[in-house]
């Protein structure tokens, strides 16, 4: 089974400021996941889209699969580039300050001990896509938390570029997600396999992971 999520819509009440956080909290618990579109805030998703039209092509580079060491291109995995949000755009401020917001009510709420985020923009040209994967192995990372948001107006059904959530308890089949302008889509990160289908045109999106503290006196933790 399939299901689509391109052509819900919420309620500003339940979608906005801590009504948007309360339903993740609510669906990770549950399940482990949370889709919800277009629920990030309209001023913050314009912002951002603004900001991705005004940035340049040489501010992004192709994205690789694994950390530190372990880093390495692989275009058959995955065929996007990134660009990392440190903070020192408006847009990017806000964003930072909003999963900042979500990081905060996730902890007091579901006792998670988020230490820190982490997240970039991501262009995903025609043809661009990303092979099934998880975001963080059992034992080996301290990602918990996955955050994506997407960023693009009028997308259609035929344009691909779907995420592919894999729930265990969906023996048929998975959840495909439309990346239309504000969707937002949380899961835990060591839980749910996930893959981006290739896109028909250029896609825009922000991925981001919410980590624990596993730093040591020899080595700080997140590295960068």
């Amino acid at each position: 089974m399939t299901i689509a999520l391109d052509q819900l819509a919420n309620s500003d009440d339940s979608t906005s400021g801590t009504g948007l956080f309360a339903t993740i909290a609510e669906d990770l618990l549950a399940r482990g996941y949370s889709i919800n579109p277009r629920a990030l805030p309209g001023g913050l998703a314009n912002d951002l889209l603004q900001h991705l039209h005004a940035m340049s092509a040489q501010q992004f580079v192709p994205a690789g699969i694994g950390r530190e060491q372990e880093h390495m291109l692989n275009r058959q995995v995955r065929k996007d580039e990134i660009c990392w949000i440190n903070g020192e755009s408006d847009a990017g401020r806000r964003w930072l300050a909003w999963a900042g917001e979500l990081r905060a009510y996730l902890n007091r709420r579901l006792f998670l001990g988020l230490f820190s985020f982490e997240s970039h923009f991501a262009h995903y040209p025609p043809g661009g896509f990303y092979r099934r994967h998880l975001d963080a192995f059992k034992g080996e990372s301290n990602r918990i938390v996955s955050l994506v948001a997407y960023l693009n107006p009028d997308w259609q059904p035929g344009d691909g570029g779907e995420l592919v959530l894999y729930p265990e308890e969906i023996d048929t089949g998975a959840l495909r997600i439309s990346p239309a302008l504000g969707t937002v889509a949380v899961f835990l990160s060591e839980e749910f396999e996930h893959e981006v289908l290739p896109a028909g045109r250029d896609r825009f999106s922000i991925a981001g992971w919410y980590r624990v503290n596993s730093s040591t006196a020899g080595r700080a933790d997140p590295p960068r």
